[in-house]
């Protein structure tokens, strides 16, 4: 009985938690949060009829994946975007796209293409459903099983980093198209797939660089125009 007693406070603060870091995610990815937005610790607590140790918890998650930042007076506001060192974070992030897909074409395993394929499709669910924290979340894992596929745990790490970075960028990416990303984006994942799978590293290399440029000049035209000042960075 004494063991059930505690099995069962544990339950509901792992739920809590999940409850708490899942909706604020969500906010904070879908810039429903902008950043620079405070989070109130008591008011969220309210909100989610929670105590305000599973949010804290939850905020602690979200600030080690840099979606949080606490500040010296101990208040947590959602991260800023680094828009000062964008231009680097995007050569690093289309190098690692074309790195990437060069070596999975090199050094694929039956079973990495099924999990490449399974990410895949679950991206093209989430863009026919126009759910955009769906298309952020599947893009990733699609371009992470690449990475993984290539085998090289040190650009798997810095890959892995890099797009959780551009998260809340590629939110701006499919908001720019009123979360109707046009046929292509489906159709450049399904060649690079085709290019990894017949073992051509120039066509991976060649697709996985297209790939990333027509993002990175998407959201380039995004923030270039003359209403910029509305967005909330």
């Amino acid at each position: 009985m004494d063991d059930n007693a505690v099995a069962v406070p544990e339950r509901k603060r792992g739920f809590g938690v999940k409850k708490a870091y899942d909706l604020l995610r969500t906010e904070i990815l879908d810039l429903t949060l902008p950043p620079g937005s405070p989070i109130d610790e008591v008011q969220l607590a309210d909100r989610l009829d929670l105590s305000r140790t599973p949010i804290r918890e939850a905020l602690a998650r979200l600030a080690t994946e840099g979606l949080v930042d606490t500040l010296p007076n101990r208040s947590t506001i959602v991260s800023h975007i680094d828009f000062l060192n964008l231009s680097a974070y995007f050569d690093a992030i289309t190098l690692m796209y074309r790195v990437t897909t060069r070596l999975a074409a090199q050094n694929w395993r039956p079973g990495d293409l099924e999990i490449i394929g399974s990410h895949q499709k679950e991206f093209a669910a989430a863009v026919a459903n126009r759910d955009a924290v769906a298309m952020i979340s599947t893009n990733r894992e699609f371009h992470a099983a690449i990475a993984q596929a290539g085998r090289n745990p040190y650009y798997i790490t810095l890959f892995d980093r890099l797009l959780d970075d551009g998260r809340r960028l590629l939110r701006l990416y499919y908001q720019s198209f009123d979360d109707r990303p046009p046929p292509s984006v489906i159709e450049e994942h399904e060649a690079i797939i085709a290019a990894i799978t017949a073992r051509d590293v120039d066509a991976s290399d060649r697709l996985a660089k297209a790939h990333a440029d027509q993002i990175v000049r998407q959201i380039q035209k995004l923030l270039s125009r003359d209403d910029r000042h509305s967005i909330d960075l």
